[in-house]
């Protein structure tokens, strides 16, 4: 059989240990990491926050941070040693060599210059030229990336562009002098599905040019989309890589396995992503891994938290074993059969329930520049029931925070009604709504934006009780969302994200409400750190009777959580009914749209065996065309 040639590694990765100090001694972030990466090639290095994916990837600019200590055996980027640059030569490599895209454009983009001088300055820093060809070249990688009327957005500030297109405009940024490799840490999160879409295509047109693309990601869909490879990393290690298709059809490492079991679909409704309910008192265990890779002396660091562990786990550290072409997992438990946690089914709320929010014939309307004026919500109604899940999902800018502002009693509809628990809610003058506003209550999708530093947990949940016994119902509160009561007196950036968003819940959940309005309250969160927070939901909804209106992007998410769903396009609800109607058999165009823009990952995710997508029914009832499957039980990501 003839060799087949293998393309010279751009970026190769031997040994890479990175550490920081700390009070205890010094914490090792990434341990004996290793790696290749072709040009054209797209490699993902997933896994849970604090894993040491970002610290991986920045090590590769020099970026890992003024304490950190970085070693490797090797670290080259096209022959040249990296280990050796002074601070003027890793100059020429960022962005000249190696473009990065982060997950937040609004932070990364300068909001005091236009979007065309920041592009422009990366050509000035590597391509010099005339101040002139800078712009237009500026505005033609603006084009190229596809952002819609490029001239006039690159006069604009960032915080004039959307979500989506403030993210191309930091890609444009990123390729701008035509860099070999391209770092994307997140570039997809807390986008809508569409948007994601775009951005995804963007990203594969690079690689078919031959830009190499190293994916940092915890969407495992997004994963299966666009990369060749990826490798797993938990607590700082690689426990598992290989092909993409292979290492997600076919996990080997019992931690792949649980990150591909936590993915909301379809299936999973009804039963609990993270594992049996937690006993009454017990802490709930921290994602990432927080035993750390020093728990067992010289065993394997997952041994821990896996639920296929045994003696030897714990007293011999695994090496990389072969499981198939070019699949490695670093594990002693191979053969061990999977003990997935045992499911916990929900029967779905009645919708014959007592109403709790009512809402009729919203419309609402902003200014704009000039005298315009833009119709931001359209004569929306529905009736959230006890106990019932309402899910509302749409592109960025539908209208779906507009109506759950108004919902909450913080904006006035121009026209249209909200009542709560049967009484007139909206048009009424704050004083006379004040009582009544423990009935209904947020949580956010930034947590952090929306507490105040320097307040202890203590105080952000102790400010919505009564001042007598107050420190004993904030230990009440945390306990209730499975948060260890030494979290107390700690501050929201001492927290995980995890931990600050289960706060968020806490905190929304003092004043006793009846109603919990749900802003994307995952969609930053990593894929076993959100299925902690839905199971949370679940349990929430199924002890207190809550009932939730829950706003999200991810349709996945929705699929899993909800009982009904909205669907919202330019202010509009375009569709609405059961979720496994509307999702699984949609009736317009726009619900359509939205599913095919989901990431298609059947060659990945399917065994080659499998019935074509469009036609293979589901436990769930038929699949919707082209929407991809789930790894672990064969059922729509949906």
């Amino acid at each position: 059989m003839p060799e087949t040639d293998t393309p010279e590694p751009l970026i190769t990765v031997e040994g890479l240990r990175v550490t920081f100090p700390a009070p205890g001694g010094p914490v090792t972030a990434v341990h004996d990491i290793g790696f290749t990466l072709a040009a054209g090639e797209c490699l993902a290095i997933v896994g849970e926050s604090g894993s040491g994916k970002t610290v991986t990837a920045r090590s590769l600019l020099g970026l890992a941070g003024p304490t950190a200590t970085v070693t490797a055996e090797r670290l080259e980027l096209a022959g040249t040693d990296l280990r050796t640059l002074s601070e003027r030569e890793w100059q020429r490599v960022r962005g000249g060599r190696v473009g990065l895209v982060l997950q937040d454009a609004l932070v990364s983009l300068d909001p005091l210059r236009r979007v065309g001088h920041e592009v422009a300055e990366a050509l000035r820093n590597h391509r010099p030229a005339p101040r002139r060809a800078l712009w237009d070249s500026a505005v033609a990688l603006l084009e190229d990336v596809g952002l819609p009327e490029a001239p006039r957005r690159a006069r604009q500030y960032s915080h004039q562009l959307s979500g989506g297109q403030r993210q191309r405009a930091l890609i444009a940024s990123a390729l701008a002098a035509g860099p070999e490799v391209l770092i994307a840490d997140e570039p997809t999160t807390a986008l809508d599905v569409t948007v994601q879409a775009r951005i995804l295509d963007l990203l594969a047109a690079r690689k078919r040019a031959g830009t190499a693309v190293l994916l940092i990601s915890h969407d495992l869909a997004v994963v299966a989309r666009l990369a060749d490879r990826v490798a797993v990393v938990h607590a700082g290690r690689v426990v598992e890589q290989g092909p993409t298709g292979e290492v997600l059809r076919s996990p080997a490492h019992p931690y792949t396995r649980r990150l591909l079991a936590a993915v909301p679909t379809a299936g999973t409704r009804g039963h609990r992503l993270a594992g049996p309910a937690r006993p009454e008192g017990a802490a709930a265990p921290e994602a990432g891994g927080r035993s750390g890779p020093e728990a067992v002396a010289g065993g394997c660091h997952y041994a821990p938290l896996c639920p296929v562990a045994a003696d030897e786990c714990r007293a011999e550290r695994p090496v990389p074993v072969e499981t198939g072409p070019g699949h490695t997992a670093r594990c002693l438990r191979l053969d061990a059969p999977w003990k997935p946690s045992p499911a916990v089914h929900r029967e779905p709320a009645a919708a014959a329930g007592t109403p709790v929010l009512e809402v009729s014939g919203l419309v609402k309307t902003f200014r704009t520049t000039g005298r315009g004026r833009h119709t931001a919500v359209r004569d929306v109604s529905f009736v959230l029931h006890e106990g019932e899940t309402l899910g509302v999902v749409g592109e960025s800018g539908s209208g779906k925070t507009t109506v759950a502002r108004i919902a909450m009693g913080l904006l006035e509809p121009d026209a249209g009604a909200v009542r709560l628990l049967g009484e007139p809610w909206s048009g009424r003058p704050e004083t006379a709504r004040r009582e009544r506003r423990r009935w209904i209550q947020l949580v956010q999708q930034d947590p952090l934006g929306s507490f105040d530093p320097r307040w202890t947990v203590r105080q952000i949940v102790g400010e919505a009780l009564p001042a007598q016994d107050r420190r004993r119902r904030a230990a009440e509160l945390l306990d209730q969302v499975g948060l260890d009561q030494a979290l107390l007196e700690r501050r929201p950036l001492e927290l995980s994200g995890g931990q600050r968003q289960r706060v968020a819940i806490a905190r929304a959940l003092a004043p006793g409400p009846k109603v919990l309005v749900c802003d994307e309250p995952v969609s930053a969160l990593d894929v076993s750190v959100q299925a902690q927070i839905l199971d949370l939901f679940g349990d929430l909804r199924e002890r207190l009777g809550l009932s939730l209106l829950f706003i999200s992007h991810d349709l996945g998410v929705v699929n899993h959580l909800s009982d009904r769903v909205l669907v919202m396009r330019d202010g509009e609800v375009v569709e609405s009914g059961p979720v496994d109607e509307v999702l699984h058999r949609p009736a317009h165009d726009y619900t359509r749209s939205l599913l095919a823009a989901l990431p298609r990952a059947e060659d990945a995710w399917n065994p080659p065996t499998a019935s074509p997508a469009p036609t293979t029914p589901t436990s769930d009832g038929p699949r919707a065309a082209g929407v991809p499957s789930h790894p672990m039980n064969g059922t729509s990501l949906v």
